[in-house]
């Protein structure tokens, strides 16, 4: 990375890896917005601020320059790996600006794998409180590459993701926004970070962010005439893009490159640009793998609410014993305690129960304040009783909090909230922000919103409450800070299955976007892909075979993981079950075999405290064939494989249910060939074998399927 100083006194870097351009010469700075004291005088006269005044991207000069050397290795509370090597030669600039007598600082961290970099703003008496206009972050791109990339949307990451040049963007925008709960695109061009792209000469190049707090979220706008994209923060109610108090920071920029796809999935970087943990005890944190009562909502065949007799909720002058169930009420005792009987019995550790609490008869598109009060169970909802019975099993539920995007209600109740799960044993949260924002004008990703998530997360922590939000803005890396941070959303997920459905490439591209700065909530594990059959009204399909839903409990990395569907579709194939009961959530070592976005990922992770690996592969509709070398095993030593893979006939569409399982001994030398099916998969549990292991099991065929 190279930094200069234009004739101007603009900030200018630069940035290639191997001899290659990666982001030509690119502007850095910032547009403030006037201040009150400049816009009117003590008598109400309107007063213009000169441009000087808000201008924070030219007329400086260098006055101080500093470098240094970092290396450190620390280990995550969780992870992919149980070691992260932190390692980075810094240059931190201080730009002068002699018209405003006010300093700017801009601090690079240059890493194997890329670089990161962020605004400092110093106290001085001419930048102290001030409003961001907007920041003008350029990434000059160096020809037209092929993108992985969803719209930008001041409220929603959950698109379909689309594969183009950046050039044809703007011809695509239209059909890639398609409808949601909330949503407010910006541009025709613009784009959402993480941004995935690849030259035409093999360089993998990613933009994204990281460790946004107190800040917007930054989008990409593209000038597809000179290939320039420029940062555009997510605007407040007043359109205002940031409000800050100096001393501060921005978060930082983010650029990740390489020759091989692998080391975009490897990279730490946006991880080890956020700060250390901030909790002394993390004892309680703890990964999770929980089953629950919410596919079937989510395909229809049950409902959140539990009456048809209230066209509209007053929850203080409700008494929902006066009503009259509709009997489609989900969140019921006699089905959660079905629900806690098969997670006790197959080992699982949460149960989550969506729909518990009053309220949903009304919770959405009412612009509603007082929607929920988080406390309160439904008459046929036991709090205390399925707590109790839970807990005789060894299993604990999982808290859900939807807030239908109404936030000052949600902060309003959230210390009762707490204490009640305190109360009764809960230790996991899943919150929800479903709709527009209240306060109304405030988006997702605004400043406001990204403070209301934070606040969130620190008060959970002083209750030891691991928090999972879906809705929320997309994550950052601030789980390394924040640990209990265990899970988000924030990108389409498999719920999308069951209505309009995510198109067969989707899971090979999130991990090289969306999981560059946290682990998803993807909630896999759908093995029934014709919903007609849970519900004959929904005559939808899920864009996956069966072995590759297993896949994906390795390939889409998470410390809470779910067995999503229904318990009926899964006692029906209980042998492919097997594998979602042994796979691990908490890993010692993660290996990226094979990789190329939108078209296939295979990865292998060592189970935490264990010798045991396993084995994802997930594909587009094109399919892949994987030559396995399993050299990550350690030398000399046996293992038992189980292979999950498609059958020969498979096909994401015309026969996802066909799989083959086998079972053989492999070694570090042991080379395995499998093929995924068009929108398939196949996955791998490697066992360390004792004597008695070894036992009737032959060699695994090189050919496993």
């Amino acid at each position: 990375m190279t930094f200069t100083l234009s004739a101007q006194g603009e900030p200018v870097y630069d940035l290639s890896y191997k001899g290659k351009a990666v982001i030509n010469p690119s502007k850095l700075g910032l547009e403030l917005k006037a201040n009150s004291y400049e816009e009117y005088t003590a008598q109400g006269a309107t007063r213009t601020a000169s441009t000087s005044q808000t201008n924070l991207q030219s007329g400086f000069t260098l006055a101080d320059q500093q470098t240094a050397t970092f290396d450190e290795t620390w280990q995550p509370v969780w992870g992919e790996t149980r070691d992260i090597r932190n390692h980075y030669n810094e240059l931190l600039v201080t730009l002068h600006q002699e018209a405003q007598q006010r300093d700017l600082r801009i601090r690079f961290r240059l890493y194997d794998d890329g670089l990161g970099f962020r605004y400092e703003f110093p106290l001085s008496q001419n930048l102290n409180y001030f409003v961001i206009k907007e920041e003008h972050t350029q990434f000059a791109i160096t020809g037209d590459h092929t993108a992985w990339w969803i719209p930008g949307d001041y409220d929603t990451q959950e698109y379909d993701y689309m594969e183009t040049r950046l050039s044809e963007i703007r011809s695509h925008m239209r059909e890639a926004i398609t409808p949601n709960a909330s949503q407010h695109p910006f541009s025709e061009t613009g784009v959402q970070t993480s941004l995935q792209m690849k030259t035409d000469d093999g360089l993998y190049i990613n933009l994204h962010e990281a460790a946004l707090i107190d800040y917007s979220c930054m989008h990409l706008n593209l000038n597809d005439k000179t290939m320039v994209f420029e940062s555009w923060l997510t605007p407040d109610a007043k359109g205002d893009k940031g409000y800050l108090q100096a001393p501060c920071t921005s978060p930082w920029r983010t650029v990740m490159v390489s020759d091989d796809a692998r080391d975009i999935l490897a990279s730490n970087l946006i991880l080890n640009l956020n700060e250390p943990c901030k909790l002394e005890d993390t004892s309680w944190i703890k990964p999770v793998k929980y089953v629950g009562v919410w596919w079937e909502m989510i395909n229809g065949k049950s409902q959140w609410s539990y009456t048809f007799d209230l066209p509209s909720v007053q929850l203080d002058h409700l008494d929902y014993s006066k009503t009259k169930p509709h009997g489609l009420h989900g969140a019921n005792n006699d089905n959660v305690r079905r629900y806690i009987d098969f997670a006790a019995k197959h080992g699982f550790d949460q149960v989550l129960v969506e729909g518990w609490n009053i309220g949903w008869e009304d919770w959405f598109g009412k612009s509603k304040d007082y929607v929920f009060d988080f406390q309160t169970p439904y008459p046929d909802f036991d709090l205390k009783g399925l707590n109790d019975y839970a807990h005789s099993k060894g299993v604990r539920l999982q808290m859900h909090h939807e807030t239908s995007a109404s936030t000052r209600n949600y902060e309003r109740h959230l210390e009762a909230a707490y204490n009640l799960m305190n109360k009764y044993g809960y230790n996991a949260v899943k919150s929800g922000y479903v709709g527009d924002i209240i306060p109304r004008g405030e988006y997702h990703y605004g400043q406001w919103m990204n403070n209301h998530y934070l606040y969130c997360i620190k008060e959970a922590a002083k209750h030891h409450i691991m928090v999972n939000a879906h809705e929320a803005v997309r994550p950052t890396g601030l789980c390394r800070t924040w640990p209990n941070l265990i899970g988000n959303e924030a990108a389409r997920g498999t719920e999308y299955e069951a209505t309009n459905g995510s198109k067969p490439f989707h899971t090979t591209i999130l991990p090289f976007t969306r999981l560059q700065g946290g682990p998803m909530d993807y909630t896999p594990g759908i093995f029934e892909m014709d919903m007609s059959k849970n519900n004959p009204n929904n005559p939808n399909h899920v864009n996956s075979t069966l072995a590759r839903q297993l896949a994906l409990y390795v390939t889409m990395y998470s410390p809470l993981q779910m067995a999503a569907d229904m318990i009926d579709n899964y006692e029906q194939h209980m042998d492919a079950f097997q594998f979602i009961k042994d796979v691990a959530v908490d890993w010692d070592d993660s290996r990226y075999l094979e990789a190329e976005p939108g078209r296939y990922i295979v990865a292998a992770r060592k189970a935490k405290g264990t010798n045991n690996w396993f084995v994802g592969c997930t594909a587009s509709e094109h399919g892949h064939t994987s030559a396995l070398k399993l050299n990550f095993l350690d030398p000399g030593k046996k293992y038992v494989a189980t292979v999950y893979a498609d059958a020969k006939d498979a096909h994401y569409k015309t026969n996802p249910q066909a799989y083959v399982i086998k079972r053989g001994v492999v070694t570090a030398k042991s080379v395995l060939k499998l093929t995924a099916a068009a929108g398939g998969g196949y996955a791998i549990s490697i066992v360390e074998a004792t004597k008695d292991d070894l036992k009737g099991v032959k060699k695994m065929p090189q050919t496993c399927q």
